[in-house]
């Protein structure tokens, strides 16, 4: 935070101090006061417009809001000290307390400017840190000890993207994800290619900045795996209808992974298949889920069920069916699906793993899951054992040092949190990039 808290940031502390406490100072010019205020007003809207900002709209608001609230941090004990000499100096005087109203009004206004500005843009704050704002907001101490932990949040969050920025303006004319064939995301369970939350988070933006041709496969949140992979087979076809191309590089997460091997194997969709990547899929299914299954009665299956299915068909699906997915998860139906449906030849298939750390590596339900997906599994990601994995002719299971891992919902960006040891972006960027490396 340190580097954030530069000389340009220091005038503008200086310059919003001068304005905020000119009450007395102007009290020959009363005229002044209002234009002063005003300018006070107008200096808090145009910091982080006038500051190098960023090419994203959400980021030049963050931006603003960090300054904010920097400038009113920096300024207040100041404002405070010098009110407290006048009143010493001076005594509670009419024209002392119209000097603490003015300059009180102006943080207010600062503060919230800033805070709104942090609440509403800022992807790495996170609900948490909204949250105890908001409960720590009206108690002494805490209020400061949280606005001070929110103020390091979002300026690491700034320092990133300016970093992330930079480094890709300096590449973006090598076109470095530009793939003969198009890019086909292929979402897991229970999540739906939606336009307004998008499942695989910064992560298709990017792409498209160096050059991809992206799409979705647009398929239902739950069904069995020869459901999903008959929807698979119709959007390829579409795809490769509409670009002209006669083939596509699948990435697929999860159980959309098992859904395009069995397209593959068994619906005549492998000679479309230029590539396939699979993200923490489970090849060889979850013990967990099989246990869940097995332990749950099945009238408390059918109501789960029939709720899900209700809620999914508002947001889209056609014909959800929440046990026939959650079955074909299991570790027998896929183990034995594993042994019959090898990689293709043609196709070049390789696979993604990642693992948590401990429990508190992400949020619910995968912290909740991970000691149950621990106990009959081993290592996992919150949902998928790591022996589940491997694939195809190249696997790479990814993995960092310290307390937070690697979820299944970090691995796509879900959460859009930046992990100190994992790029997801540039990971994402260097993956597309090694598949135009192979002329795919």
């Amino acid at each position: 935070m340190r580097k954030y808290v530069n000389i340009r940031c220091l005038c503008y502390t200086l310059l919003f101090f001068l304005q905020a406490n000119a009450y007395l100072l102007l009290a020959r010019y009363a005229w002044a006061r209002v234009p002063f205020f005003v300018l006070a007003i107008l200096l808090q809207l145009l910091v982080g417009v006038l500051w190098p900002s960023f090419r994203r709209f959400r980021f030049r608001v963050v931006h603003h809001g960090a300054l904010c609230l920097l400038m009113f941090v920096y300024a207040l004990l100041p404002s405070l000290a010098y009110h407290a000499v006048l009143l010493v100096r001076r005594g509670l005087t009419p024209s002392l307390g119209w000097s603490v109203l003015f300059a009180a009004s102006a943080f207010i206004l600062l503060f919230w400017n800033g805070i709104l500005s942090v609440y509403l843009a800022s992807y790495q704050l996170g609900i948490r840190h909204r949250a105890l704002g908001i409960l720590c907001g009206l108690v002494p101490i805490l209020n400061l000890v949280m606005l001070r932990r929110i103020i390091i949040v979002v300026v690491n969050e700034i320092s990133t993207e300016l970093a992330h920025d930079r480094k890709n303006e300096a590449r973006l004319a090598e076109r470095l994800c530009r793939t003969k064939y198009p890019i086909l995301l292929v979402h897991g369970v229970f999540f739906r290619d939606w336009k307004h939350f998008n499942y695989w988070g910064r992560i298709p933006e990017e792409l498209r900045l160096h050059g991809a041709t992206v799409y979705y496969g647009n398929h239902q949140s739950a069904a069995s795996v020869a459901d999903s992979a008959a929807e698979i087979t119709v959007r390829v076809q579409e795809i490769l209808r509409e670009t002209g191309c006669d083939k596509v590089n699948i990435i697929a997460h999860s159980k959309g992974g098992l859904d395009c091997r069995f397209a593959m194997a068994e619906l005549g969709l492998a000679p479309m298949v230029a590539s396939l990547t699979t993200v923490n899929t489970p090849h060889r299914g979850c013990l967990f889920a099989e246990r869940l299954l097995d332990m749950a009665p099945p009238e408390m299956q059918r109501h789960i069920a029939q709720g899900y299915e209700r809620a999914a068909k508002k947001l889209g699906d056609s014909s959800p069916d929440f046990l026939a997915a959650v079955t074909d998860l299991t570790a027998e139906v896929c183990t034995a699906r594993d042994a019959a449906y090898p990689a293709p030849d043609g196709v070049f298939c390789q696979s993604i793993g990642s693992k948590m750390n401990n429990a508190a590596s992400a949020p619910f339900p995968l912290n909740l899951c991970y000691r149950f997906v621990q106990y009959f599994d081993g290592e996992n990601d919150g949902l998928v054992g790591e022996g589940s994995f491997a694939f195809g002719e190249r696997y790479r299971l990814l993995s960092v040092e310290g307390k937070r891992g690697i979820s299944h919902g970090d691995v796509i960006d879900l959460f859009r949190e930046n992990l100190l040891e994992f790029d997801v972006r540039e990971f994402y960027v260097e993956l597309v990039g090694d598949l135009k490396a192979r002329g795919m």
